[in-house]
């Protein structure tokens, strides 16, 4: 299992980031991304938080992403954040997309698939068939969620995201241990969204890209 999508405590996450590796691992985690929630005012702080995390991997088998997600943020000032989390040393940047579960900014989406460093749409809710070809053309994964709630538009986004060319990832926006996943659970979900055992198969390969 590759979880690109994770939170720890230094977010609204229940776990330290060691016991939240330690969990992945006993599930079978090969890689996992502690993308906590940031805006400007706490970025600097929680990746440099995240990135001592790292020192995990000198004796676990697993390969730890200090990344972020970015939460709530205005879509004028997307753009030069991803560039602030590149540049302050964020490994994966996940964007919070237009979930239906929360009054995310209108534009959101569009904003996010025109800014090639970001490397996942979290959640996009009911994203247009425009966003996805956008996210396609700009190497954007979109993400199939297993978190109750964001979920619920899974299908829609596996389906236009299919359609477009863009690559699809599961993810578990993990809070808790109980939200994190086996592989063969994150062929379900895949499966759950409508895709085939085939395409479910293909579309977890695609976060094998950030660990090759």
């Amino acid at each position: 299992m590759i979880d690109l999508h994770t939170h720890s405590i230094f977010s609204d996450g229940e776990l330290i980031p060691s016991e939240l590796v330690r969990r992945a691992l006993v599930k079978g985690y090969e890689a996992i991304a502690i993308t906590d929630h940031v805006d400007y005012s706490n970025i600097e702080c929680t990746i440099e938080a995240v990135k001592k995390a790292k020192y995990l991997e000198d004796v676990l088998d697993i390969k730890i992403f200090a990344g972020v997600e970015l939460t709530h943020i205005p879509p004028s000032k997307i753009a030069p954040l991803v560039r602030k989390a590149r540049d302050l040393g964020a490994e994966i940047i996940v964007v919070h997309g237009e979930t239906i579960a929360e009054p995310v900014y209108p534009g959101t989406n569009a904003a996010v698939v025109e800014t090639p460093d970001v490397d996942i749409l979290s959640h996009p809710g009911f994203i247009t068939e425009d966003e996805a070809k956008m996210a396609a053309d700009n190497d954007i994964c979109l993400e199939i969620t297993a978190r109750s709630g964001h979920n619920r538009t899974n299908g829609h986004v596996a389906r236009v995201g299919l359609e477009a060319g863009a690559k699809l990832i599961v993810n578990t926006d993990a809070h808790s241990t109980s939200d994190l996943i086996s592989k063969s659970e994150a062929k379900m979900i895949a499966m759950g969204s409508g895709l085939t055992e085939l395409q479910a198969l293909k579309i977890l390969d695609n976060s094998k890209k950030f660990i090759s």
